[in-house]
């Protein structure tokens, strides 16, 4: 069995099923981009309409290890849901998610040039860092519907 089917769990919901690529990284505190870009009007009601969240005025930056770097690069070809832009802004891509059991949450991945491929960015409608207790450092997995 390779790495990559390892980590892509398959489970039954209803009669469709479910993709769910396990990553793992450390929590950190970012520079508050995600934070502004959250704030856009255009970007909170696209959220709430294409993934049924009310995000949350920020969000929760976590650094991926090797192992899970390597399945980053996977989602670059995984069909997401787009994030249209205003006027000169960028597009953004985001993936549902589930973080400490079954807490719905997004995956946000920004497509500007040069954004740090060992970063991603989770949104949800509550401040992740209050509600899971997590600081700096702390370890974490979150799991993305493909």
């Amino acid at each position: 069995m390779t790495l990559m089917t390892q980590k892509l769990h398959r489970r039954k919901r209803s009669k469709f099923k479910d993709c769910l690529l396990h990553l793992k990284g450390k929590v950190f505190s970012g520079k508050g981009e995600g934070s502004r870009f959250i704030r856009f009007p255009w970007v909170r009601k696209q959220i709430a309409e294409k993934l049924g969240l009310i995000p949350y005025l920020g969000t929760l930056n976590i650094k991926l290890d090797e192992e899970s770097l390597a399945l980053r690069n996977f989602l670059k070809k995984a069909r997401g849901i787009e994030i249209s832009p205003a006027t000169g802004f960028c597009r953004g891509r985001c993936f549902r998610a589930r973080l400490k059991g079954n807490l719905e949450c997004a995956v946000v991945f920004p497509e500007i040039e040069n954004y740090p491929e060992d970063i991603i960015e989770v949104v949800a409608s509550v401040n992740l860092r209050e509600r899971l207790q997590l600081k700096d450092g702390d370890s974490i997995e979150i799991k993305i519907v493909l």
